[in-house]
């Protein structure tokens, strides 16, 4: 198999994605975990990039959603963290 750069982006975008998704399914993480949002995060905004090369518009608007909700808990997450300390 011969992947292109678009390719391997949007395959480490999914794989993260999934990655913070099955380790919540087997009960590792907790979504409520600033981990499990970062992944999310950085996957989703890597989703972002890639649905911008290939145009896939819908794909983006749902990955940008998916993003600022997971920068929202992370913002969130940080402030609870400040308090704390």
């Amino acid at each position: 198999m011969n992947f292109d750069f678009t390719t391997i982006l949007g395959i480490i975008g999914a794989v993260l994605i999934l990655v913070a998704f099955a380790l919540v399914e087997f009960k590792i993480w907790k979504t409520e975990m600033t981990r499990y949002d970062l992944v999310n995060f950085f996957g989703s905004a890597v989703l972002v990039y890639y649905g911008i090369l290939i145009k896939g518009y819908p794909f983006v608007i749902l990955n940008t959603i998916w993003a600022l909700v997971s920068l929202r808990s992370i913002i969130i997450d940080i402030l609870k963290m400040k308090k704390t300390v």
